[in-house]
């Protein structure tokens, strides 16, 4: 009986073995037929970094005052370092507005004259003058709106052509406050503008000015013909519309 025990557990232990044998091998075909999958590293996205490119960008410089030879700012930069200097081409006189004051006659009286100019576009300008006439027995202040009609050159000459409506106010001797008769005035000429530099221009103006009005013991309208003669200066500026 014991080697009949003996030899049951020696083939107990050899299958065991060859058990243990064989799971080993099948679970070595089995890793080296399914190897494990390796992910391809993800590369992550460059993301611009706003801040440095900011940084980095070149800061935007302020624009420092001209000054001129005097030390002082310039009002009209252009002309800072060259003052009588007029820019070559076409004069431009769109969107520019014009300041001329000046002295003359209309007819055999003196006459002083304001007129202010906006020019729209370039060939058209709208004028509103405000003249007097100084006088002993009368005095008058006319008003007037102008069209102002030009081909703009390049140089410094720049003639124009004019036309307009206005009323003429006559009073009575020295005094303010007497009634003044009023009439239609009418006034049609031209000019010449010399430019000093591009904002400056000495102006000369001529219009045949006809007033209309009445005569004692006379019926019907009588129409006055005076001839309008100013020099003066023309100050330039541009605007936006």
């Amino acid at each position: 009986m014991m080697r009949g025990e003996t030899v049951t557990v020696h083939r107990t232990l050899a299958i065991a073995l060859m058990l243990a044998l064989a799971g080993g091998s099948v679970a070595a075909h089995a890793g080296t037929a399914a190897p494990p999958i390796v992910g391809a590293p993800v590369r992550a996205e460059a993301v611009p970094d706003t801040t440095s490119a900011t940084s980095e960008a070149p800061a935007e410089e302020a624009k420092e005052p001209v000054g001129g030879a005097d030390g002082l700012e310039a009002l009209v930069p252009e002309v800072a370092h060259h003052p009588y200097r007029v820019e070559p081409g076409v004069r431009p006189f769109r969107n520019r507005l014009a300041f001329s004051p000046g002295y003359g006659s209309l007819g055999a009286k003196r006459l002083f004259v304001a007129r202010v100019t906006y020019h729209p576009n370039a060939w058209l300008g709208y004028e509103w003058a405000i003249g007097h006439n100084p006088g002993q027995s009368v005095h008058a202040a006319l008003h007037m709106l102008s069209a102002i009609v030009r081909r703009p050159l390049s140089g410094r000459l720049q003639p124009y052509v004019s036309g307009g409506y206005g009323m003429m106010l006559v009073f009575p001797g020295q005094s303010l406050n007497a009634a003044p008769v009023t009439k239609n005035a009418f006034a049609i000429g031209g000019g010449l503008e010399f430019y000093i530099r591009g904002d400056l221009a000495v102006r000369a103006d001529m219009r045949r000015a006809t007033v209309l009005g009445r005569e004692r013991d006379r019926d019907g309208i009588v129409a006055y013909d005076y001839l309008q003669q100013t020099i003066g200066l023309a100050f330039y500026r541009s605007i936006r519309p």
